[in-house]
């Protein structure tokens, strides 16, 4: 009843003007960092990790934009998933390097986990003309997972591959030349992750972007989703040049170099809620304690 509650209330927002759904977010952005004291030291703890120069002050306050930003991208899934194509169209701006997804040629975009991500999937599927992938995990709660697969599949013939597809059907898209987009930045446990640096941190991160590209023959194009006052602008960046390279750690850590100079663009923009560094090298203690 509760998750037909929220759906309703999500619907209803469609129909608010923008300003008034960021408004929103950033009062809610507010309740959470108050009442989610668990999840609030986490981002604290990544942020601290992450920018050590930060004082007292400013990490509370960065924290605090974190749970805004989160919060208002959250409710802007309301109008991203039911406004008509027109509104998107008017608060979805791509720009940047768009000849880089044009033609047929194997693609793997790279998607960071800004908060922005979705509106980066949607501006893509509604706006290029083909046929984009990525990797869905289920939602625990089958209400929300059936909002969310519907919601991802609503423009552009979008497909989406279960963890349990395997590799195998992800690569044929791939080399077929349906761009693949890959979210690889997170901790998803020890299994098949190398650990490489991350703002100084070793930290546990699947090597997916180079496997994948690798694999697929294929070139890697980031694509960085920036929350705006107008919605959302989704730069596409011009492909990186000698990726993939002789290692899947070297290329990795690459990855993860090149991730912190976006970041540090946007840093209250990025997914900090996320346990980045959960799981340790060996003998090393864990952050979070």
């Amino acid at each position: 009843m509760m998750s037909k509650f929220v759906l309703l209330l999500m619907r209803s927002l469609t129909h608010l003007p923008l300003a008034w759904v960021r408004s929103l977010g950033t009062l809610l952005g507010w309740v959470l960092y108050a009442l989610v004291v668990s999840r609030r030291h986490v981002v604290e703890t990544n942020l601290r990790v992450c920018f050590p120069t930060l004082s007292d002050d400013a990490l509370h306050q960065r924290t605090r934009q974190v749970f805004v930003c989160f919060a208002q991208a959250w409710l802007d899934r309301g109008w991203l998933w039911h406004a008509k194509p027109k509104v998107l169209h008017e608060r979805l701006h791509l720009c940047g390097a768009l000849e880089e997804l044009a033609g047929n040629d194997p693609v793997v975009i790279f998607a960071p986990h800004f908060v922005g991500l979705d509106a980066g999937w949607t501006a893509l599927t509604l706006q290029m003309p083909r046929q984009f992938t990525t990797i869905y995990t289920n939602q625990a709660n089958p209400v929300m997972d059936a909002w969310f697969l519907k919601s991802r599949q609503r423009f552009g013939k979008a497909r989406l591959f279960g963890r349990t597809d395997g590799v195998r059907s992800i690569v044929a898209a791939l080399r077929a030349g349906d761009p693949l987009y890959l979210l690889p930045d997170m901790n998803f446990g020890p299994n098949e992750s190398v650990f490489v640096p991350f703002y100084g941190i070793s930290a546990a991160t699947v090597p997916s972007l180079s496997r994948f590209a690798k694999l697929g023959h294929a070139k890697v194009v980031p694509v960085i989703t920036r929350m705006t006052n107008r919605g959302y602008s989704v730069e596409i960046m011009p492909a990186w040049t000698n990726f993939p390279g002789e290692s899947q750690d070297s290329d990795t850590a690459q990855m993860n170099r090149l991730l912190q100079s976006y970041i540090d663009r946007m840093p209250e923009q990025y997914y900090w809620v996320h346990k980045r560094f959960k799981d340790r090298p060996p003998g090393e203690p864990d952050l979070y304690a």
